[in-house]
């Protein structure tokens, strides 16, 4: 693949060609330099907005900004480890060429802006098949890193037992989730905004705000056109909710915005019998996989970082069907034209990355058709600890096996979120085992095999085969969500994505930061960084198909959808969750 993110997303265990690499970087500093901090006088950084200087947080991380900046290892470090084995799986990261590999701009030499975001204990899901031997050696960490000036995200993954890195990964266009200083620092900028006070008419406690943490954008602004880092600490009053959109590449206030929540103001409550940080739910399925064999199938399962519940090496009697599947973003956009929301990520509890994480285990159910069992159901919920209040989430991720070699691959929705006008698109990534080769389409009269990776949107022109079919995989026929799996789901109107899986690259394979922005409402929904500029010709590789539904919400009485209510009997809250259901089915070619 010749595309910039071959080039910025491999494992340097690997070699590949500098000149390559620098010519395509030039081309893209040159591109967004202009418009991006990173490069030249750091003094010009509050040079639009000095108000921010005025808060002491700000003042502290400017000077440690500046004194980065004028060094020759322009990293600044995660100053508030407490640790020792993550200070030292910092240190080794940022000592290593690969992890320096873009610090600078190539051909001036021009310090970027760098900054470790995160510092973790790695877990399977952070490895794969080539470098898994380490991670059972114990001892390993992650490490992210954000270059402000390219938007780019370094993963490295540190082996303290061998004291080196191991591997790198790089992805353009995306960005890790943020510290707890630069997220302190937006709720003080958000809550001393006097738009924002304005808006509200009183000045809000900066520890009132939701979604403090969580990635956004607002197009037009620097935010969507140049890429900027971006979150929305948001303050609900009534039946609305304020967006207090911080830009935190430059540090300011870019917008507001105000989305309806909906009438009924349901308190959040503290968490009490849900136990966030369950110890015995991080060392069973946080940590490694579980394996799982029953009605012929077999499997291993495991929650991630920040793609979900992760399932591997799915087998039905004794055939290879899945290399791995996994959930990983819901983008939640909530304005066609402002084009303003989130990218969540959804994840463990135990040093997670993710803005919406699990809360309870995996649940392993009986899968019914009426009264009959047909087969097994493996399930995750993930949801804000004040569900079902509003501006927060809760989502599920289920995997349907049938005991005649049907699977199916299904997220939902429960609402509430932070607005009553919003449309989500949880991006899927399914790894097809190396036996389910080859891809088609069905045109309505045949099937018409794709010959290079590709992309198509189900809409009123798609055609199906009379079972329903609009693809088909290997050996399996794919079916997408037109309301006929009985769980009340509208469509799925999905965005079908083909990618060949690379061996020597980790596009996905192991855990993703989000790779998508919230907010567009076309087929950049974060797959297509595997496809431009350049397609890869399928031929006999391995495949990768990606599935993005779009799912409107609706808070219309006896039309909910995407949507959570609560009205108080006897006494109490009591919960009403009406899910947007979407993924499609997989169905053997024999059957």
């Amino acid at each position: 693949m010749t595309t910039l993110f071959a080039i910025f997303h491999f494992y340097l265990i690997t070699s590949f060609s500098p000149k390559i690499a620098s010519q395509n970087l030039n081309e893209f500093v040159v591109h967004t330099a202009q418009d991006t901090l990173g490069y030249g006088d750091v003094g010009e950084l509050f040079a639009s907005d000095s108000s921010a200087l005025k808060i002491p947080e700000v003042k502290d991380y400017f000077k440690r900004l500046e004194t980065t900046l004028s060094q020759s290892n322009p990293i600044l470090l995660l100053f508030d480890l407490k640790e020792a084995e993550r200070v030292e799986a910092q240190e080794i990261a940022i000592q290593h060429p690969n992890f320096q590999k873009y610090l600078k701009e190539n051909t001036t030499q021009i310090n970027a802006r760098n900054e470790i975001f995160g510092v973790y204990p790695a877990r399977m899901s952070d490895f794969t098949a080539q470098t898994a031997i380490t991670f059972r050696k114990g001892g390993c960490y992650r490490v992210e890193m954000y270059n402000y000036a390219l938007n780019l995200t370094t993963v490295g993954i540190v082996s303290l037992p061998e004291h080196k890195l191991v591997a790198t990964y790089y992805t353009p266009y995306t960005q890790p989730d943020i510290p707890l200083y630069l997220k302190d620092i937006a709720l003080k900028i958000a809550a001393s905004s006097p738009q924002v006070q304005k808006a509200l008419g009183y000045k809000p406690n900066a520890k009132d705000a939701l979604m403090p943490d969580t990635k956004t954008a607002l197009n037009r602004s620097r935010c969507e056109r140049s890429k900027h880092l971006c979150v929305a600490p948001t303050f609900v009053k009534g039946g609305k909710a304020l967006w207090a959109i911080v830009d935190l590449t430059d540090f300011r206030l870019v917008g507001i915005r105000w989305t309806n929540v909906g009438t009924n103001t349901i308190p959040v409550k503290p968490v009490t019998e849900r136990q966030i940080q369950n110890e015995k739910m991080t060392e069973c399925f946080c940590k490694i996989e579980t394996p799982l064999a029953r009605n012929n199938w077999q499997l291993n399962y495991m929650l991630t970082s920040s793609d979900g519940l992760r399932i591997s090496d799915v087998r039905f009697r004794e055939q290879s069907v899945v290399q791995n599947a996994k959930l990983v973003d819901w983008h939640v956009s909530y304005s066609n034209t402002d084009g303003f929301g989130y990218s969540d990520a959804i994840g463990c509890p135990y040093f997670s990355t993710a803005a919406v994480i699990a809360i309870e285990p995996p649940k392993i159910l009986d899968l019914l058709e009426g009264d009959k069992k047909v087969g097994f159901v493996l399930s995750q919920s993930f949801f804000s600890e004040g569900w079902p209040a509003a501006c927060n989430y809760n989502y599920e991720q289920r995997y349907e096996f049938y005991d005649d070699g049907r699977f199916r691959c299904a997220v939902a929705s429960l609402g509430r979120g932070c607005g009553n006008d919003g449309t989500y698109r949880p991006v899927l990534r399914i790894a097809m085992s190396p036996t389910q080769k080859h891809f088609a389409e069905w045109t309505g009269a045949n099937w018409k095999n794709w010959t290079q990776e590709n992309w198509k949107q189900q809409d009123v022109r798609t055609s199906y085969t009379p079972e329903g079919y609009q693809f088909q995989i290997g050996n399996f026929f794919v079916q997408p969500g037109n309301g006929q799996f009985g769980d009340k789901g509208r469509g799925d109107r999905a965005l079908t994505y083909v990618t060949v899986a690379h061996p020597d690259l980790d596009e996905g394979e192991s855990d993703l930061v989000t790779i998508g922005p919230c907010c567009n409402t076309d087929y950049r929904q974060g797959p297509e960084k595997f496809i431009e500029p350049k397609a890869d010709d399928l031929g006999e590789n391995n495949l990768i198909l990606w599935y993005v539904p779009v799912l409107k919400n609706d808070d219309r009485k006896d039309s909910e959808y995407c949507w959570a209510d609560a009205t108080l009997k006897n006494g109490i809250w009591a919960t009403r969750a009406f899910p947007c259901w979407a993924g499609p089915m997989f169905v053997p070619a024999s059957k």
